[in-house]
């Protein structure tokens, strides 16, 4: 497998899946092996990642589905990492475009997907807000191209009745995020908070959604607690990561 200078090819162990990272361009991180974990994925399950950056999530997912799973990412460097990172699990059931997530239903035919999943990007632009100079990294951390609501439409719109989306974001937008997906016909399912530490705020939330779910029966399933008193990953992460 042929690296570009600033690549270099990470492993998750627990799921024996390489992946091609990059320091200055992307890599992925702890919330990526979170949201594949909390995604539920049957064995046939279709499966489209939106915003996919360079493959983590979808391709943590994979081994654990023969249904084809399809990555859409817009950066063409990132769908390239990508699109190599898939050759060099030989999965043959995973497919990348490089396109923009608005036009998913191109490749992917609307009402056709059991589970959707996204990791977002996290941050508002506002007048005088702070963007990272990575363009790289801004686009795949602030709304620059894309924003929620456009997830949680073509979400939507790429699901069959009752599939399920799957997200990851940030807790202080929890009241806009789950408001945006009822909006766009998913119903919020399940809700589980990541904090970095047992006294510390959570820093992260993962909500599933059900499309045409019923309005009402969502769970708060108890924390996730990613490092524990003595500074190590906790249990639960440490079997995320390693096995």
């Amino acid at each position: 497998m042929d690296l570009l200078d600033d690549e270099r090819i990470d492993q998750l162990q627990s799921q024996g899946v390489r992946l091609i990272q990059s320091k200055t361009v992307f890599a992925f991180s702890l919330d990526a092996v979170l949201l594949a974990a909390f995604a539920e994925v049957k064995k046939t399950s279709r499966v489209v990642d939106l915003a996919a950056g360079n493959g983590a999530v979808g391709l943590f997912v994979a081994p654990r589905t023969k249904g084809q799973v399809t990555l859409i990412e817009l950066q063409p460097r990132l769908a390239d990492m990508a699109q190599r990172s898939v050759a060099l699990n030989g999965f043959e059931h995973v497919d990348v475009h490089r396109l923009d997530l608005k036009d998913a239903s191109r490749v992917v035919a609307n009402d056709s997907v059991d589970v959707v999943t996204c990791n977002p990007p996290y941050f508002k632009v506002q007048p005088g807000s702070v963007q990272n100079p990575n363009q790289h990294l801004a686009l795949a951390r602030h709304e620059l191209t894309t924003d929620f609501k456009t997830v949680c439409e073509v979400t939507a719109g790429l699901l069959k009745y009752q599939g399920k989306a799957f997200f990851v974001h940030r807790p202080d937008r929890l009241a806009e995020l789950l408001s945006t997906m009822v909006a766009a016909g998913l119903a919020p399912k399940r809700v589980r908070f990541v904090h970095p530490k047992a006294e510390r705020e959570a820093n992260m939330v993962l909500i599933e959604g059900i499309k045409a779910g019923k309005p009402d029966g969502m769970r708060i399933l108890p924390p996730l607690t990613v490092y524990g008193p003595d500074g190590h990953y906790g249990a639960e992460v440490t079997r995320l990561l390693y096995g």
